[in-house]
């Protein structure tokens, strides 16, 4: 089997239920499959190194159809493979933990506190594109009346 890093198998890097359910195609291409290795090599990894134990991957490549059955953003970049969202059910390091650590020490495209409360997310989205057009920006993910709203953290 196919990894796309150390820590992640390809089976994983694809996983979806909802694709599972409904028989939607989740394949990526070779592009797509290098910007996850890449989003792995320069996030996940030195994460994974540092958190000493397993990190559970709730999404990482998503294909158009996919992610416009769960309702996904048109443009996420989980559809390019350049995103994943993290959680930590193992009990290594908490998912704020892990938010404030990437903020620190990697250069991302975009980290998002999803949801959650103001001491931990729920679970945490970053993204990557390149050294050279990564924005580093910070976001906060809420609900307001019911619809998600995302925020710029300053």
């Amino acid at each position: 089997m196919e990894k796309i890093s150390n820590h992640i198998t390809y089976a994983e890097a694809i996983h979806s239920n909802t694709a599972k359910r409904y028989s939607i195609k989740n394949t990526p291409n070779e592009e797509q499959t290098n910007n996850m290795k890449m989003l792995a090599e320069k996030i996940f990894e030195p994460l994974r190194l540092w958190v000493g134990g397993p990190i559970k991957i709730n999404s990482m490549f998503r294909s158009e159809e996919l992610n416009k059955a769960i309702g996904g953003s048109s443009s996420s970049q989980h559809c390019k493979g350049m995103a994943i969202d993290i959680d930590d059910v193992y009990g290594h390091k908490t998912n704020a933990e892990m938010y404030e650590w990437i903020c620190n020490h990697c250069n991302f495209d975009q980290i998002i506190w999803e949801f959650g409360d103001d001491k931990n997310p729920a679970w945490v989205h970053v993204s990557y594109i390149s050294v050279e057009k990564n924005r580093n920006r910070k976001i906060l993910a809420e609900k307001e009346f019911g619809k998600t709203v995302y925020k710029i953290i300053k």
